[in-house]
Order: structure tokens, then C-alpha cells, then sequence
């Protein structure tokens, strides 16, 4: 499987993709990092390990679909089959999602569908929740409202702050997200259109 990673930060969950794929746990190449943030520290990452790497400047573009299509265009032309939005910070359009449907992975720090959207972590701990976690789901043209993949739940724990609780989630990421990318490359992942009992398309995931 040819994976496209979009990144705007550090690329924790990028290293992790890289690792599962070193480790023999991810059956699939990194074609290119693209970051929209020319001193993303993810392009370090990816340039240690031999991926190449793109910077496509938010800025230098009139509107989000022309960014995209630009996007678009450096994907394609190193035969990327999926795209993971790892730590990036950027809403995509129909552009992306058309040219790649069911088929852009994101991570989000948070049990979806509870707490979209940014700063999760702080949106779990004021609502006083017992748990917490993360999703990998499939991104449609919603906040956070795609297919999911697959979830892990960590505790929230007493006198957890945002940056404790947003570490221990991070963590569970750097697990969950290669695992559900071998889902994917194992072929094992199916998207159900939405029918007379869901409302919504949902995941079905082949047991073996």
C-alpha cells in the first residue's frame, strides 16, 4: 500500500507509521511527507528515513481548494493510494476527498463522535469524562464525522491536565493508527453506504 502523509508538526504519529513499517508490522511505503509548514519538524523525520518530502505552502494559494488541488497533483504523481492526515492542520475540501474517496485516514484525540473538531482533549476534561481516547476514521466532508476505523480508550485520571491527558492519548495513537492502516492493506476494511438502519456509512472489519 502507497501511503501520502500530510503533516503541519513535530510527526510523532508519522514516526510511528515509519516504525511500524521498519518493524515489519505495516505492510506499506511512504511515497512522500507532504507539510504545509516549512520547518515542520516531521520533514526531518521523514528525510531520516530516506522518504522524500514536499512543502506546499498553505499561503502562497488564493483559496483551500486551490491548496488541495496542488496537494492533489504531488500525490498522484507518486502513485499514493492512501492519504493519512497525521498532525495536520488543515481543513481539506472535496477537492482531496474527491480525488481520493474513503480513502483519507485521519487520527483524532478523542472517542468519536464525541468532542470533533480542535482542542478535544481540554473538551473531554471540562465535560468531566471518565474516559477518553482516540479514533481512525475514514474523513468525509464533515468535522470529524467519517466512517471509523477503530478506537482505544485511556482513563482519565485525577488531577490529569490537558498535556497529561493529550500525551496518554498520543500514545494509544501511535498504536492504533499503523494498526489500522494493516487493516487497510491487508484488505480487510469495508465502507457501508448509508442504508434504511444507519443513518450514516459505517466500517466493516474482516476478522482473520
Amino acid at each position: 500500500m502507497v501511503l501520502g502523509v500530510l503533516v503541519s508538526g513535530s510527526g510523532t504519529n508519522l514516526q510511528a507509521i515509519l516504525d511500524a513499517i521498519g518493524a515489519g508490522r505495516l505492510d506499506a511505503r511512504v511515497a512522500v511527507v507532504v507539510s504545509n509548514v516549512a520547518g515542520a519538524g516531521a520533514l526531518d523525520r521523514a528525510r531520516a528515513a530516506g522518504v522524500g518530502t514536499l512543502v506546499v505552502e498553505h499561503a502562497r494559494f488564493p483559496d483551500r481548494r486551490a491548496f488541495d488541488t496542488a496537494v492533489v497533483e504531488a500525490l498522484r504523481a507518486r502513485g499514493v493510494e492512501v492519504v493519512v492526515l497525521a498532525g495536520f492542520m488543515r481543513i481539506v475540501t472535496d477537492v482531496l476527498l474527491g480525488a481520493f474517496p474513503m480513502k483519507v485516514v485521519n487520527v483524532h484525540p478523542a472517542l468519536l463522535p464525541a468532542f470533533p473538531g480542535v482542542h478535544a482533549q481540554k473538551q473531554a476534561l471540562d465535560y468531566g469524562v471518565r474516559v477518553a481516547g482516540c479514533t481512525v476514521h475514514f474523513v468525509d466532508g464533515g468535522t470529524d464525522t467519517g466512517p471509523i476505523i477503530a478506537q482505544e480508550t485511556v482513563p482519565v485520571l485525577e488531577g490529569d491536565d490537558e498535556k497529561a491527558l493529550t500525551a496518554r492519548i498520543l500514545e494509544k495513537e501511535h498504536n492504533l493508527l499503523p494498526r489500522a492502516l494493516q487493516w487497510l492493506a491487508e484488505g480487510r476494511v469495508t465502507v457501508e453506504p448509508p442504508g434504511p438502519l444507519a443513518a450514516r456509512a459505517r466500517v466493516r472489519i474482516e476478522t482473520r
